[in-house]
């Protein structure tokens, strides 16, 4: 069996390194000419996606057909990421079937689509304005408000707090086009779920996990999280389970919440494997990347059982730390990326007997 991935980045990269030890072939998509293809070299066939018509703004058949021959002609085609271009995946998926599909990747793509789904599914989220001037939705929603762009706004990108009527009236002169405006909404604390659904609509649930953000970015994360009752933990995956089976989903996704006192709201779903399940790969029996793989190609869901306490740090922008730090009980995780500021270069997990030493062994790389 082969699958092509949409992306060449670090997700694609672990996902094919899961999926290798179970006979499956890879092939990777560069959909945009920006993009390293560092980090999958070596693991399979790289190819880059054709262009668009210039007048017709389509993509060729005979382009499509071509791309699909030199990908190996895939049995299936997913993505490491939502901003993706549909057009692509629309034509691809006349040659085979594409996991998530492109309806449930759509819905999970643009900010406004998916604040409609949660709603509709009646799962809580923060209130919002789509394409509303700043200065008209802060009569509703008060301040502080966050503004962000409903398409290409990932680890702090194209988000905006405003704090005050002048703050509000700056923003609307800067003509910013597509983009929600929803309640700054004071949590206690973020965590996520990482859930994977099967081609028949089994689905399997991995640990709630604390996270910790900064400028945007997740910096680490640890599971499973503390101070959760099962209750809670319930209710999260529920609304998971509501939202897998509305979009017919296959694969992995990922749904960020706030915990607000006794009350769970979802802040953004990832149709995809996600940073905030990194720690799966020591963590859990199976990793989110094999089990995201199992699912798209028909194999049975590995467990999601988790075997100890894990936490996760994230390596931004900064070299590779030293081998003497890792401890016995601790996997590096590197991209093979060229070192930048805020670029995720690799991650570091660790297991132990408790959330205390597990703890203490991250705070050593602070």
């Amino acid at each position: 069996m082969r699958i092509a991935i949409v992306g060449c980045g670090q997700l694609s990269r672990m996902m094919a390194l899961a999926g290798l030890p179970l006979g499956i072939k890879f092939s990777f998509i560069q959909d945009d000419i920006k993009q390293s293809t560092v980090c999958v070299e070596g693991l399979g066939l790289i190819h880059q996606s054709p262009k668009k018509d210039k007048d017709t703004k389509d993509y060729d058949a005979k382009d499509i057909k071509q791309l699909y021959h030199d990908l190996g002609k895939p049995d299936c085609i997913t993505v490491e990421k939502e901003q993706v271009d549909l057009d692509l995946l629309r034509v691809l998926s006349t040659l085979c079937p594409i996991f998530p599909s492109v309806d449930a990747i759509r819905s999970c793509q643009h900010r406004g689509k998916e604040k409609n789904l949660l709603s509709n599914l009646d799962i809580p989220t923060s209130p919002y304005f789509l394409n509303t001037s700043a200065v008209t939705a802060a009569k509703t929603l008060g301040y502080p408000i966050m503004v962000k762009s409903c398409t290409e706004g990932y680890d702090g990108k194209n988000q905006w707090r405003i704090n005050n009527s002048s703050d509000a009236k700056h923003f609307d002169e800067l003509n910013i086009q597509e983009y929600i405006i929803e309640a700054f909404m004071p949590f206690d604390k973020e965590i996520s779920l990482i859930s994977v659904r099967s081609k028949q609509g089994h689905i399997e649930h991995y640990s709630l996990t604390d996270n910790v953000h900064e400028k945007g970015i997740l910096t680490r994360s640890i599971a499973p999280a503390v101070n959760i009752s099962d209750q809670f933990r319930l209710k999260a995956q529920a609304y998971m389970e509501s939202l897998l089976n509305e979009l017919d989903y296959v694969g992995v996704m990922a749904m960020e919440c706030f915990v607000i006192g006794e009350q769970l709201m979802i802040n953004e779903l990832a149709p995809r494997v996600h940073n905030s399940g990194h720690w799966t790969q020591l963590g859990s029996i199976t990793c989110q990347f094999e089990n995201h793989i199992r699912a798209i190609a028909g194999i049975q869901l590995g467990s999601t059982k988790q075997i100890s306490p894990t936490g996760m740090l994230n390596i931004i922008g900064i070299e590779k730390p030293s081998f003497e730090l890792l401890a016995e009980n601790t996997k590096l995780y590197w991209y093979n990326k060229s070192v930048k500021p805020l670029r995720k270069l690799g991650h570091i997990n660790f297991i132990g007997k408790n959330h205390k030493v597990v703890s203490q062994q991250m705070a050593l790389f602070d």
